[in-house]
């Protein structure tokens, strides 16, 4: 008897999880195709740091594509990936209805702070690739244009559609998922597997591991790779003080 009741609870826990990810899909979904039509203005957003870079050059620039279902499947991208960014508080809102029944007052209070830090690190990010690291990336790779004199020919850039969406793409996923690591550290002080002891003994190790992710996750220059590690190196440095807190929490309420 016993054990049915626990395979009955385990069946209805599968089928709450299965209809809150069919729900999210489908919220997804509809995003989707409302953002479609929205799609050239979508991209008009993200190209914006490039026309800004280049506004005040005398160079008419332009974005190119060189397949007939370039441009189309660009769009598409677009769209998937402003309904997924739209799509992303939405899920943490169901995977937290899903297991907050199961939790103790006190554990919902120390997760809730962390669902709701989780899409704010992850816009920072997004926005420090935006506002700084994209126009200053883009005067980078422009300053090697060359207009001929000891070449023969001008090296001038021309930008494929889909090439700078997906730099943007990877750099905005590439930062929004390296802000987590506050976010990170933090659960796993809370769970006993690092302390603020352990976190500063291997800082000099994780300097080196930080500026390793950097060239891995950024195209290889060095202003999208120093613009990623200072900000994750700061962002370690934020992580140490909160663990350190929440352990001067844990000793209080121990004694």
């Amino acid at each position: 008897m016993i054990n049915k009741e626990k395979e009955g609870g385990f069946i209805s826990h599968l089928t709450e999880l299965r209809q809150r990810l069919i729900n999210s899909l489908i919220f997804l979904a509809l995003l989707f195709v409302l953002c479609y039509f929205f799609s050239e203005y979508i991209y008009g957003f993200l190209v914006e740091p490039y026309a800004e870079a280049v506004k005040n050059d005398d160079t008419e620039r332009r974005l190119i594509f060189t397949a007939l279902q370039e441009t189309f499947l660009t769009y598409l991208k677009v769209s998937f990936f402003a309904a997924f960014f739209v799509t992303s508080p939405f899920l943490l809102i169901q995977i937290w209805k899903f297991i907050a029944p199961g939790l103790y007052n006190h554990e919902k209070k120390a997760i809730m702070p962390y669902l709701v830090l989780t899409p704010v690190l992850f816009l920072l990010g997004g926005m420090l690739v935006y506002y700084l690291i994209m126009p200053l990336a883009i005067k980078f790779f422009l300053s090697f244009e060359s207009v001929g004199v000891s070449t023969n020919l001008p090296i001038q850039l021309e930008a494929k559609v889909n090439e700078y969406l997906s730099l943007v793409m990877k750099l905005i996923f590439a930062f929004g998922l390296s802000f987590q690591l506050p976010v990170v550290l933090s659960l796993l002080a809370r769970i006993g597997v690092v302390n603020s002891t352990f976190l500063k003994e291997r800082r000099k190790y994780v300097v080196v591991m930080i500026f390793a992710a950097a060239a891995v996750l950024t195209p290889p220059d060095p202003v999208t790779q120093i613009g990623l590690a200072i900000p994750l190196l700061i962002l370690y440095e934020l992580s140490i003080f909160s663990v350190n807190i929440i352990e001067k929490k844990a000793a209080q309420k121990n004694a």
